[in-house]
């Protein structure tokens, strides 16, 4: 379960079982990826 405090999501929480996550948005799929060097990038 994913706490969520003041409206705050903590990444590795996020990413706690990889380094890649999926999103729906109004039927569209998009990808979180953390990257090697700590970055986050949103794809389509």
């Amino acid at each position: 379960m994913i706490m969520l405090v003041d409206e705050t999501l903590q990444s590795g929480d996020l990413f706690a079982r990889g380094k890649e996550l999926t999103i729906v948005h109004n039927s569209e799929f998009y990808k979180l990826r953390l990257t090697g060097n700590g970055k986050l990038i949103l794809t389509k």
